[in-house]
């Protein structure tokens, strides 16, 4: 990475952006030979885009080294990226007669099917993020690399970058306990608990959990619909919290979502019940939208929602007072944090926003290359 300070970032990311176009309330899955209309749709950034702009809406100065191609698609997700959400795109480039990979995610019966269509990025991200400023952190996935070949995010570890790793699925379903030794140099490890246990062969999350803290300073699982639970293998403190109960629509999104919470939890330098809750509250605000990246809360949803959350409190709601009681520390840190609005996934790509980009930058230039052979 450069090494210039004045450009340093809080968190960089890496990895392949697409072109989400999310239908939602269809009333069965198509079948051949038929049409099926639904009743919402959606069109965002995704893939790694998702974890970019969850981050840039909790304030954090968000650095992105990723591919884009040269088409139209390219043009709009460079722009929301880059000039709606602030993303520092000076990392990241463009590449001629290559295009923007898309995914189609159609939602029936409680839960959804897709359809992508893309090709590999024409550059390693090792290239790519040797040309980003240096940051506090890096949100990475445990996956497997080419022989003898160093993840992207090695580089960035040595030099003392907090490491957040997640776990990728494994295909083969063998959860073969030394692909761990790949968390060495990380910091976090925030699994769910399916993929916990089957990389600990522990029969419990909480065992999953402690077992995994002999690998990295802190342990996360995440338990759905049941919360999510923690480890600071430092200290040996352990926190549990409950999910936010709120009516879900997409869950697109929402890991990266609880991702970027924990990372501005930690680098803000909150305990850890207040990073996991953080996390859990953050994610359970983007689930009651659809679009994945465009889901991501910003300060001023949370602000809404504490004050919402106060205000049943101050009614009698029994169940609004505990979990305001819960809550009680974004009284101290809302103040410090621009409340602007946020943009939602729309059904067609606009060329305006209806809100302020949180970060009102100038857009990057926007450098092309030939595409790698």
């Amino acid at each position: 990475m450069s090494a210039d300070p004045a450009d340093a970032l809080d968190v960089l990311v890496s990895g392949p952006v697409f072109l989400d176009l999310i239908f939602t309330g269809l009333p069965s899955a198509p079948r051949a030979g038929t049409e099926v209309w639904a009743s919402g749709m959606g069109s965002a950034p995704g893939g790694i885009a998702n974890l970019a702009i969850a981050s840039a809406r909790l304030g954090l100065r968000t650095g992105l080294a990723a591919a884009f191609g040269d088409d139209a698609y390219a043009d709009w997700l460079w722009a929301v990226l880059g000039e709606q959400e602030g993303v520092n795109l000076s990392a990241s480039r463009r590449y001629r007669h290559w295009h923007t990979s898309v995914t189609v995610s159609m939602a029936s019966g409680g839960d959804r099917a897709m359809v992508t269509h893309g090709h590999p990025d024409p550059e390693p991200a090792t290239d790519l993020v040797a040309a980003a400023p240096p940051a506090g952190a890096v949100v990475a996935e445990l996956t497997q690399t080419a022989t003898g070949a160093e993840p992207w995010w090695r580089s960035a570890a040595d030099t003392g970058t907090l490491v957040f790793a997640d776990a990728a699925w494994d295909p083969s379903e063998a959860w073969d306990a030394a692909d761990l030794r790949r968390l060495d140099g990380c910091y976090a490890f925030s699994p769910n608990a399916v993929e916990a246990m089957a990389y600990t062969r522990t029969a419990t999350p909480p065992e999953a959990a402690r077992a995994l803290a002999e690998h990295v300073p802190l342990v996360v699982v995440t338990l759905g619909a049941e919360g999510a639970l923690a480890v600071d293998a430092a200290t040996g403190q352990e926190a549990r919290v409950e999910p936010l109960r709120v009516d879900a629509l997409d869950a697109t999104g929402a890991g990266d979502v609880f991702a970027a919470a924990l990372v501005t939890g930690t680098l803000s330098g909150w305990g850890l019940e207040q990073r996991l809750r953080f996390a859990v509250l953050c994610s359970g605000l983007a689930v009651q939208h659809f679009g994945g990246s465009l889901a991501a809360p910003g300060w001023g949803d949370i602000a809404d929602w504490w004050d919402a959350t106060v205000g049943a409190a101050r009614t009698g709601d029994r169940a609004a007072r505990a979990t305001a009681d819960r809550y009680e520390f974004l009284a101290d840190v809302l103040p410090g944090h621009a409340l602007a609005r946020v943009r939602r996934a729309e059904a067609t790509m606009a060329r305006r926003s209806d809100a302020q980009p949180t970060t009102p930058t100038p857009a990057d230039p926007v450098p092309v290359r030939l595409r790698a052979e």
